[in-house]
């Protein structure tokens, strides 16, 4: 796997630090070769930042997967690894590049090191979004790129530090390693999105197309999901963040595979409540994250 050159690899954050940024429940034996990752379902919505917000409070979660950490939960207890961003996606977004920025945004020029030109900038979701999914812009006023620095050095890169040694610590002990990266989506395309106003499957599997995980495992989750009765479909609209693109090295033995849950499944969208179909959606996740077991002898017979 290609090292983060603007995160260097580290231990975890200390016990302090890590509780503020991010959470990790381990299981009390490692028994499968993955790691789960929620890296948008953080609520911990500062008062600083909603001071620096023109949006209401529940509008600035239009961006949260909402949940998606408990549909997860069960990992653990299975025998990986879960990580969980507490930041809110609105805030910083670590399935971004490290420097992935709208100059717009900013009342001083940007370093030559910052990428300004990409699909999701044009969005207006970089690595410090100017909107939300609904497509309301975030601030009142412009921020400056030390305030964006900052956050990104308290923030993301502890978040990758932790995920790369997990991601790591896994290959290790078993050979290979499947980042499951977490995610929900709303029903419905919104403006910002690929397909505006056009209702979706039940999953969506991201593999990059087939870069960042061996075909094996998708076609896998895909039989699962399906035998459980919800539609699934791959990479369309949404084929994986930078997590996906960055950590799948199928040829070194580290799969990467981003699932998006349809949100209507399991919470009202408008409230962010949960609702009545968490539970299943948990119990179906349970047995997808055990049934990973059986992967190694998978990936030996098509290799």
């Amino acid at each position: 796997m290609a090292s983060l050159t603007e995160i260097p690899h580290a231990p975890d954050a200390p016990p302090s630090q890590a509780d503020r940024v991010f959470t990790i429940q381990r299981p009390v034996e490692r028994t499968l070769p993955a790691v789960f990752a929620s890296p948008h379902s953080g609520t911990d919505y500062t008062p600083e930042f909603k001071a620096a917000s023109r949006l209401d409070d529940v509008t600035l979660r239009r961006s949260e997967d909402s949940f998606v950490d408990e549909i997860f939960a069960a990992a653990p207890e299975m025998g990986a690894p879960l990580i969980k961003a507490l930041f809110p996606r609105a805030y910083m977004d670590p399935n971004r590049e490290p420097f992935e920025l709208d100059a717009e945004m900013f009342s001083d020029p940007l370093p030559s090191f910052v990428n300004t030109h990409s699909p999701r900038i044009a969005a207006g979701l970089g690595t410090i979004a100017r909107v939300v999914a609904s497509g309301e812009e975030i601030y009142r006023d412009k921020l400056t790129f030390a305030e964006a620095a900052d956050r990104i050095n308290r923030l993301y890169r502890p978040y990758h530090r932790a995920l790369q040694a997990l991601v790591e610590e896994t290959r290790d002990a078993f050979g290979w390693c499947l980042l499951v990266d977490c995610h929900s989506m709303p029903s419905v395309g919104g403006p910002m999105d690929q397909d505006p106003g056009m209702a979706r499957v039940d999953f969506v599997l991201g593999d990059c197309f087939g870069a960042s995980c061996d075909g094996a495992i998708t076609r896998h989750a895909e039989r699962v999901l399906a035998a459980a009765g919800y539609t699934v479909t791959r990479n369309i609209p949404y084929s994986g963040g930078y997590t996906t693109v960055h950590y799948g090295r199928p040829s070194a033995g580290i799969h990467a595979l981003q699932i998006e849950i349809n949100r209507s499944l399991y919470m009202d969208e408008k409230s962010f409540t949960r609702g009545p179909g968490l539970g299943e959606l948990a119990r179906c996740m349970r047995g997808l994250a055990g049934s990973i077991a059986g992967l190694g002898d998978l990936l030996a017979e098509t290799g």
